[in-house]
């Protein structure tokens, strides 16, 4: 039982590396600020938020990393590239140093790939410490990727509201001395031990408790951020925040304190009688070895009965599995010409490049588009807005994995439903320059992105096969530079076109200002979105009986055994 709480403290780190290391969601709070100092315009701008999200083209190289190095090694080697990238640009734009701007942007690049290198740390840390619960684990932890900008947007009020360079100090020290603390369970990382089906289940029952948890600390950034205006305000929240973040670790408590009852019942029922009683810990390995096992075969018969069914109604499995057109079984293992050649990959692509990917992208322009409608005094609500309603998204994705035994429905069926907020969020901010406006619109792409961003991952396993998810799912991900590049560099060319209807800054660089700034882009990425949420209808048509079929199987087999 020793091992089981130290899994959970395992999770805990994990939660806390993720809240920490969104950082590239805070962009839009010193942009303006990086954009004076270097005198840049607003093109040459978009070409480090691009750089930022270039980072993951090359997010292969932690999975490299990880095949030849401990897992507490990649760990430490992405929090010091993050406080390089992230503490280089600190000292350029406090005037401590001068740099050219191809320094700059490698500056981006290194804080972006340390990004994804602190997410392979943590994806292989909840796969391998909760096999049984990996959707769960990895949902959770990545909602708290998403409210990294509303803790950091606190931490900021909380030391210095007049200061945005301070954005990036912190960007580079917290994720440094969260990874350091964190790496103390990490080194301690407990041999795996099968589950029993109870095991399971109590697993389960945590996870819901801890997403609970996590919704608290949703509502509460969302909440009190708003009265942080003040220093001693901002202190008394942001240390509300980090007591609802150590909150998790009642759950490994939980778990010594269960280990620590049973242990002591089976000590008095020895001692008050004649019987030999299993030690408990040998039996709950016995019986999770044994649960392992047959989970493995019930996974088997599952998966066999499913092509058996299907062939029976429509010839060959084997060539049905992959020749067709249209997918039919989940899990089919995918090479990478087999993905390419697939259509519902394309729509997948095109459904993530014209829904997700324009949610960040407006995440990373959100300070000049507060600032050309008047609200640049809003810019840091604005970013916790979105990083808030981004988190509980991400919190939304988990929901199909919890309501699966009453109401099953694809998961491509939520990514179309989650898609729908964007194209009504851009062409509300299309027709409308006021405050609320820009709050709703906000909160709704924030919404919109957190989950697809969260369910991307289970999405690629589901469609692509589990053992390729790693390759697969870079694949796709290459869609957010490219969204980046095209969609913020569209966006850039109309702002500095609009330039002189706004005004000059001292330092020459283009500062645009009033509706006209963005108007065109809201239309255009409305317009896109669009075409994404039809992409992910098509999508779920196509594989919506694949689905259907694969959950009949499993619950006639769970019947049979």
């Amino acid at each position: 039982m020793a091992g089981q709480s130290r899994k959970w403290m395992i999770l805990v780190a994990t939660i806390w590396i993720q809240a920490f290391t969104g950082t590239n969601f805070d962009f839009s709070a010193y942009s303006s600020e990086l954009k004076s100092v270097l005198e840049i315009s607003q093109v040459q701008l978009n070409y480090l938020a691009v750089a930022s999200d270039l980072g993951k083209i090359f997010g292969w190289s932690s999975g490299l990393a990880l095949m030849y190095f401990p897992l507490w090694t990649v760990l430490i080697a992405a929090a010091f590239m993050g406080f390089v990238g992230y503490g280089v640009q600190w000292l350029v734009i406090s005037n401590f140093v001068s740099l050219p701007y191809i320094m700059v942007f490698l500056c981006c690049l290194l804080a972006g790939l340390s990004i994804c290198w602190f997410n392979t740390v943590c994806f292989v840390l909840c796969i391998s410490n909760f096999p049984a619960n990996r959707s769960l684990a990895l949902s959770l932890t990545v909602s708290f990727n998403g409210v990294s900008a509303a803790l950091y947007t606190l931490a900021y009020n909380a030391i210095n509201p007049s200061s945005p360079e301070l954005y990036l100090l912190l960007n580079a020290l917290i994720p440094l001395v969260i990874s350091s603390t964190g790496i103390i369970p990490i080194l301690c990382q407990p041999p795996f031990e099968p589950l029993p089906p109870d095991g399971v289940r109590r697993d389960s029952l945590m996870f819901l408790l801890l997403n609970i948890l996590a919704a608290l600390n949703g509502v509460y950034l969302l909440l009190f951020e708003a009265h942080s205006s003040d220093v001693t305000s901002a202190r008394l929240l942001f240390g509300g925040a980090i007591i609802l973040l150590i909150l998790p670790l009642c759950i490994p408590g939980l778990v010594i304190a269960r280990s620590w009852y049973l242990r002591m019942i089976h000590a008095s029922l020895r001692e008050g009688s004649g019987f030999i009683l299993v030690d408990p810990d040998e039996l709950e390995l016995h019986k999770g070895m044994l649960a392992h096992e047959a989970n493995r075969e019930n996974y088997e018969d599952v998966v066999q009965n499913h092509v058996k069914t299907i062939a029976a109604e429509e010839g060959d499995a084997d060539e049905l599995l992959i020749t067709r057109s249209q997918l039919e079984i989940l899990g089919t293992e995918h090479s990478l010409k087999q993905l390419l050649c697939r259509a519902d990959f394309w729509l997948y692509y095109v459904a993530y490049f014209c829904g997700g990917t324009i949610g960040l992208v407006y995440s990373n322009n959100l300070g000049q588009i507060a600032q050309s409608l008047g609200q640049s005094s809003k810019t840091p609500t604005l970013v916790t807005l979105y990083s808030s309603f981004s988190f509980f998204g991400r919190l939304l994705s988990a929901t199909p994995d919890y309501i699966r035994a009453k109401f099953y429905f694809a998961r491509t069926g939520w990514l179309a439903i989650a898609l729908f907020p964007t194209p009504i969020a851009l062409f509300l901010l299309a027709s409308s320059g006021t405050a609320s406006a820009l709050q709703a619109g906000t909160a709704l792409i924030g919404l919109s992105s957190g989950f697809i961003f969260a369910a991307a991952v289970s999405i690629t396993s589901e469609l692509f096969g589990p053992d390729s998810v790693g390759v697969n799912h870079n694949i796709l991900i290459t869609n957010i530079p490219i969204g980046s590049l095209i969609y913020g560099f569209l966006a850039a060319l109309v702002y500095d076109s609009h330039g002189s209807t706004g005004i000059k800054s001292m330092t020459d660089s283009v500062v645009c200002m009033g509706r006209s700034c963005y108007y065109l882009t809201f239309v255009w990425w409305g317009c896109l979105s669009v075409l994404g949420l039809g992409s992910s209808l098509v999508l779920f048509i196509r594989t919506r009986r694949a689905y259907q079929r694969f959950e009949q199987a499993r619950i006639s087999s769970n019947i049979d055994s």
